[in-house]
């Protein structure tokens, strides 16, 4: 090991510890690439930090990133997400364990609206909890039902973390939400099942909903989930079908959304100026976080190459000479012991790219690969001691302590982990959508111009695209 590549590495392990210890990231990423880049290059990385910021200014990917979080402040203020839960209510009111079986429908539709997930549960512990009591329905079950809905707007798409993963791995943002599908679903469909299942074999657990307060007019519940359902479907299908068709960039596509949140909050009563202004200064706030972080993070992994200790552990790693399956569970393994003490935007910014060359190294398909960070991200969100999730429903359910929502988790971090097993023993879960949208492209007679705006959309840019853009060391 070099004199420099041993600064990189004390500078990563002293960026653990500073964050560890509550320091705010994104300064610390700065801070510390300057300090040891220094130390180790001297004042060439002050122009490594300029290029590293010019050049992730030209990522249009990331225009997306506030206009999604727009589109997903828009429609919760908008009360789709309390359309939703009402009109699966309804219509869902005398099946056993009704109430879980309309959290889960709720928030995997709401889901492909949206990818904040503090925003999904917090809305879902409001909405449902109360009625959940109410009903004499299992705590720790509600709970776990809640978090682990609510957690499905990090993996399904328009998920704003698989557009900032896009450029870090190099592939295509319509590939890795197209490849998300599938294990969301999945993910979806085991909740479901398990719920059900525990409903009907013990029906104290979550009985159907009372039949005095059930609707028994069928045109009545026909209208509410007409209106509930057909115009965020409408909105749905503009912004991910766009994407996935490939009749839209992300950037173009999160526009649309945009503007049809603003259109279905009119239509719906719900627009306010004081709404739209509390919706702007929240996606101001999140977008500086997570754009803050991209730069920072970008100068950081910039000096940590130059200084040659990414390329260390690169070789020392694919030096144990592990199988693939070995290596890509170890490095899961890691990416899902990050997640509790760091947020995703840490995780995906920083410490992907010190995995990237390692997972490109032996051959790993790289939009499988992100679907699988994507799913143990969201169970890193459901794994105590340290889940989000857990915070954000304490924050509106003070019924439910710590402890019963952490129960309640504990069982679908279980299903979490049954699906990562099964999508790296079957990888088509995750790549035969992506695979059959790339068939019926190069099946279809495609006039010559648009034929290179398809091949942009579906190549991103990789961050080893220019040189200066993540230099070697000479």
């Amino acid at each position: 090991m070099t004199a420099e590549a041993l600064i990189g590495l004390i500078m990563l392990l002293v960026l653990l510890g500073a964050i560890f210890i509550g320091v705010p990231i994104s300064f610390t990423l700065l801070f510390l690439a300057f300090a040891f880049g220094y130390l180790g290059i001297g004042a060439t990385v002050f122009d490594l930090a300029y290029f590293q910021t010019i050049g992730l200014m030209k990522e249009e990917l990331l225009a997306a990133v506030p206009l999604f979080i727009f589109m997903g402040f828009i429609t919760e203020q908008a009360g789709l997400m309390e359309r939703l839960f009402t009109a699966f209510r309804m219509l869902l009111a005398p099946v056993r364990g009704a109430l879980f079986l309309v959290v889960i429908l709720t928030s995997t539709v709401f889901a492909m609206a949206t990818g904040i997930v503090g925003a999904a549960v917090t809305v879902l512990g409001i909405m449902a909890s109360p009625v959940m009591m109410k009903a004499g329905y299992d705590a720790k079950l509600s709970a776990g039902t809640i978090t682990a809905g609510g957690t499905l707007g990090i993996l399904i798409p328009p998920s704003v973390m698989l557009i900032v993963m896009g450029p870090v791995l190099g592939v295509s943002v319509a590939d890795l939400y197209a490849a998300a599908l599938g294990p969301g679903f999945l993910l979806a469909g085991a909740y479901i099942g398990y719920l059900m299942g525990r409903a009907f074999m013990n029906p104290k657990l979550g009985p159907p909903v009372p039949r005095e307060e059930r609707i028994h007019s069928a045109g009545h519940i026909a209208r509410e989930v007409i209106i509930g359902t057909l115009p965020l479907l409408g909105l749905i299908t503009a912004t991910l079908g766009s994407i996935i068709g490939g009749l839209a960039t992300p950037t173009e596509a999160a526009g649309i959304g945009s503007v049809g949140a603003l259109i279905l909050a009119i239509a719906y009563g719900r627009f306010s100026l004081s709404g739209l202004q509390r919706a702007l200064i929240s996606t101001m706030a999140t977008s500086s976080m997570v754009l803050l972080l991209a730069v920072t993070s970008n100068i950081f992994g910039a000096v940590f190459a130059r200084l040659g200790s990414a390329n260390w552990i690169t070789e020392t790693m694919l030096g144990f000479e592990l199988p693939p399956s070995l290596m890509l569970i170890v490095v899961l393994l890691l990416i899902f012991l990050l997640g509790w003490p760091f947020e995703w935007p840490a995780i995906i910014l920083v410490f992907l790219p010190i995995f990237y060359p390692v997972v490109k190294g032996m051959g790993i398909d790289l939009i499988w690969f992100g679907a699988l960070v994507a799913v143990v991200l969201q169970t890193a969100f459901l794994s105590p001691p340290v889940a989000m999730s857990a915070y954000y429903l304490r924050q509106v359910v003070r019924g439910w302590s710590l402890a019963t929502i952490y129960a309640g988790m504990f069982q679908f971090m279980i299903l979490q982990v049954i699906c990562v097993g099964l999508m790296i023993a079957f990888p088509s879960i995750a790549t035969w959508f992506p695979e059959t949208l790339h068939e019926a492209s190069r099946s279809q007679v495609i006039p010559e111009e648009y034929k290179k705006i398809l091949e942009q959309q579906r190549r991103a840019p990789s961050l080893e695209d220019e040189d200066w853009l993540i230099p070697k060391k000479k």
